[in-house]
């Protein structure tokens, strides 16, 4: 959940390494630091908090010609799982000898075993964190071969790693390494850089190579030459980042999650681009690379994710089977790979991660795979570990997505598994005329999103009657009850406002005994047939003085109940997911920014969870 930058080429270092990591930040700003090959040393530099503080500490303590005279580095922005986030505890970590440095994402499971056995030979360590327990393992076995050494100590090391690691004795050259945790390299001219995502590459080349887990490369300016752990050779290919830097900066606006909530009417159109066959009622998913027959055979589908994943596949389950007519259930993935899941080969399971690299889904999907089940992956990231795994599944092409609070992969993934629901039912039981109907519907996802954004300063307004209160409830019913959860899950995600989504069935079963009066309930009452139904638990909560906010269908039902409105077109009651979850994203940003929060950047959150 780290971010991780490495350079090595002809230009200043860290310059480039500083840059990278305010494009990572998003994985991790509880501290920061860098080390610099300088001459026949190794110079570092940490600091706690944001990377501005380590660029200001930079620019105080290193001079200009000083700097340009480091052409080789490493870096990291640091999300604390081992030990408070000091400047003790930041990274890089050094060896006994401080001639090498190693920065690393992931954990060390064994480290206390290696760092008891370290301490018997002497060492004393300087931080609480697992990874010095490998930077000086790296150092123990360091003959003057930094590629051997680091594959010495991985070899003993349980757990994940992306690891970067420089020495002072051997220039220019960088070793990195990954199991579990993904690690791109960037290929330039005379230059070349490694990264823990490929965003913070793009403002220097577009050729990158994805590692597989248990690969190790040496990197200089003008060599990549990548082993296993058993130091035989591997051949990896070089991709084309297919991303822009604009899509990784702000744009004008204030903050970036504002800014992937305006771009949802084009990535949800780049997701159903090409992918709708309206006149036959189906979708279009070569990425399947099922059969009719498979699509036929199909006996059960389950779809793992954690987080707002998990929310899209609760939506997806809805979808699966009101459209195709098939047993479906949304499994938080750390539960599927350890309650000994009944899957086989009549299954599908669709593993859900924005990043494709979400520890725990990627467990489920080896878990599903083992099982002997059709697995499929639908992630954002291309190159990503559950995309090469699965072999097959759907991209959401959502672009970058930079606040840690997603949005935009989230409705990507609603209307992806629409699609996926759409083409199951019309291979199976869905008729033409229904096909054709949800088809058209789904296309329109774009046009109702921009409906719901021209209300932008009216949610905005109505965000003024929740910035003073600590709780809120959502509630919802169907396929409303997953984007009640998701509500929900933004507003105490970016406001701290202690909020809970529940199925409005479930409110007079415990969940009302909390209500006091003036609390906010947002009651998603679109337009189904189940309407009158959350309308009158709504009713409930306005007799205990609860102030009702609700999201309702244009010209619709429950304006009455409520002391605020927000309005979604009207549409089918799954498409409507979309709109809905657009106008409560918009209603989470509107009262953390009035509450004066670090959006993009919540406390104790990072990007991707490539840890258990």
């Amino acid at each position: 959940m780290c971010g991780i930058v490495g350079y090595v080429g002809r230009s200043p270092a860290a310059p480039i390494l500083i840059a990278g990591l305010r494009r990572l930040e998003y994985r991790g700003y509880d501290s920061a630091g860098l080390a610099l090959q300088e001459g026949a040393s190794i110079v570092t530099a940490r600091a706690v908090g944001k990377v501005v503080r380590l660029a200001d500490k930079v620019r105080l303590e290193w001079s200009e010609v000083r700097q340009a005279q480091c052409t080789a580095g490493i870096a990291h922005t640091r999300w604390a799982t081992h030990g408070a986030p000091t400047e003790a505890n930041a990274h890089p970590h050094m060896d006994a000898s401080r001639r090498i440095a190693l920065v690393h994402n992931g954990i060390i499971e064994n480290y206390r075993v290696i760092r008891t056995k370290l301490e018997a030979k002497g060492h004393r360590f300087d931080s609480e964190t697992d990874t010095e327990a490998l930077s000086r393992l790296v150092g123990e076995f360091y003959r003057g071969d930094l590629r051997k050494a680091v594959i010495q100590a991985l070899r003993q090391v349980e757990g994940a790693y992306g690891i970067a690691v420089i020495s002072a004795d051997e220039p220019g050259k960088i070793v990195v390494a990954r199991k579990g945790s993904p690690l791109v390299i960037g290929v330039g001219d005379g230059e070349c850089l490694v990264a823990s995502d490929a965003s913070a590459l793009i403002a220097h080349t577009r050729r990158v190579i994805y590692l597989d887990d248990g690969d190790v490369a040496v990197v200089t300016a003008d060599s990549v030459d990548i082993t296993d752990l058993n130091d035989s050779p591997m051949d990896r290919d070089v991709a084309e980042l297919g991303i822009e830097v604009g899509a990784v900066e702000k744009g004008g606006f204030e903050h970036f999650m504002l800014k992937e909530i305006f771009e949802q009417p084009e990535s949800v159109r780049n997701a159903l681009r090409g992918r709708l066959d309206v006149p036959n009622g189906t979708a279009v998913l070569s990425g399947l690379s099922s059969s009719a027959r498979e699509l036929v055979e199909m006996q059960r589908i389950t779809m793992v994710g954690c987080g707002t994943s998990l929310h899209a596949g609760m939506v997806g389950d809805f979808a699966f089977e009101d459209v195709a007519e098939i047993p479906t259930e949304a499994q938080q993935a750390a539960e599927f790979r350890y309650r000994n899941p009944l899957v086989d080969g009549r299954d599908l399971v669709i593993g859900i991660s924005q990043s494709g690299e979400t520890a725990d889904t990627l467990a489920a999907i080896r878990e599903a795979k083992d099982k002997g089940a059709m697995v499929i992956g639908l992630v954002n990231v291309v190159g990503s570990t559950i995309a090469r795994e699965t072999g097959r599944g759907v991209y959401l092409h959502a672009g970058p997505e930079i606040s840690v609070a997603s949005t935009k992969a989230f409705t990507g993934q609603v209307a992806v598994l629409l699609l996926m629901a759409l083409k199951l039912g019309r291979g199976r039981r869905l008729s033409r005329e229904r096909g054709q109907f949800l088809a058209a519907e789904i296309g329109r996802l774009p046009e109702l999103i921009e409906r719901v954004l021209l209300q932008n300063d009216a949610i905005a307004k109505v965000a003024e009657g929740l910035v003073r209160h600590e709780h809120a409830f959502f509630l919802g019913r169907g396929p409303m009850y997953p984007v009640a959860l998701e509500g929900a899950l933004k507003l105490k995600e970016i406001s701290y406002i202690h909020a809970e989504g529940y199925h409005a069935a479930e409110l007079k079963h415990g969940p009302i005994a909390l209500l006091t009066p003036g609390v906010p309930v947002v009651v998603l009452a679109n337009r189904s047939p189940v309407t009158d139904k959350v309308l009158s638990n709504a009713e409930e909560c306005k007799a205990r003085g609860a102030r009702i906010i609700a999201v309702i269908t244009e010209g619709g039902a429950g304006a009455a109940v409520a002391d605020d409105v927000i309005c979604i077109p009207d549409c089918d009651p799954l498409v409507a997911t979309v709109p809905m979850a657009v106008a409560l994203q918009l209603l989470a940003y509107h009262v953390a920014r009035l509450r004066g929060c670090g959006i993009d950047q919540p406390r104790n959150l990072a990007k991707s969870v490539t840890v258990e």
